[in-house]
């Protein structure tokens, strides 16, 4: 069955439009599942072997979770596209413990954003992370922002997030004073000579990427002595749970983050009550009392 993997993977980047990086983990999990597997005729003992495999591998129980979608999504395009009998049909996706997003409290992201701007690129790197926590933007979609995304006169930010969906996202006027600030005064001054409509430039004149960003967001938590493991997707959290605790619906936060599903944004639901709990921990003057 193998030689049906790029056919599905094509079907799902263009017909249910699908990111690039998630068409490139299913074609991974695939991948590996058929090398195991090794046979044109598989059956659901052969599926539940694999999975039994990655068990015993001591793979975690949310990469299982993925391979099974993986593998079940896989099979039930064969059927419907061949006639073929779906053998994953009846394998059931183990239930997962929902897993927390961790998120910086707002002392932290004061910290994170105090940055002393001394040059062109202290100063793009403050308008990145404010623009970040104050749109709750995926990292893909920050660097990918062009000048003719922001609308300076109605104060918001157009970006296309996964599946190439079009969403608008109002900014407050902090961030969006530094953004403009950041065009008019400092973008110019970074082209070193090349022609490009991208918004935040690197420090050879070119859009930023993702690792660059990484990079940098990495290197300023670190010179503030912020402990946690930062990694940028962690100012998308925050800012989503601060503005839950601020009293937004969650529908408006569901808009703002692009969520498919509402399912999605609960999650920031679980990180409040887990906040409440670890303060009420904390600070309740009897919770250390034996």
């Amino acid at each position: 069955m193998n030689k049906y993997l790029d056919e599905y993977i094509n079907y799902i980047l263009i017909e249910k439009g699908l990111s690039k990086n998630t068409c490139y983990s299913y074609k991974n999990d695939i991948d590996k599942y058929l090398c195991y597997i090794n046979k044109e005729n598989i059956t659901k003992i052969d599926i539940e072997k694999y999975i039994e495999y990655l068990n015993n591998n001591k793979v975690k129980s949310s990469t299982i979770s993925r391979n099974i979608v993986s593998i079940k999504s896989y099979h039930k395009y064969i059927s419907r596209m061949y006639d073929y009998n779906d053998p994953s049909e009846s394998i059931i996706r183990p239930k997962q413990s929902i897993r927390l997003p961790e998120v910086l409290s707002k002392e932290e992201v004061d910290n994170l954003l105090n940055i002393e701007v001394t040059d062109a690129f202290s100063f793009r790197n403050k308008t990145m992370l404010e623009l970040m926590y104050a749109t709750g933007l995926r990292v893909s979609e920050l660097v990918n922002l062009n000048i003719n995304d922001i609308d300076f006169e109605n104060a918001t930010v157009r970006c296309f997030g996964k599946g190439n969906k079009e969403r608008i996202i109002p900014i407050v006027d902090y961030a969006l004073n530094l953004v403009k600030e950041y065009v008019e005064l400092y973008r110019n001054g970074m082209l070193k000579g090349y022609l490009t409509d991208s918004l935040f430039l690197n420090n050879h004149g070119k859009n930023m990427t993702r690792q660059g960003f990484f990079k940098i967001i990495k290197k300023i938590a670190l010179e503030k002595n912020i402990k946690k493991k930062i990694h940028p997707h962690m100012l998308r959290h925050s800012f989503a749970t601060h503005i839950l605790e601020n009293g937004a619906d969650l529908r408006i936060i569901q808009e703002l983050l692009g969520h498919e599903n509402i399912s999605t944004t609960q999650i920031y639901t679980h990180v409040r009550t887990d906040l409440i709990r670890k303060n009420y921990d904390d600070f309740h003057p009897r919770s250390k009392i034996d």
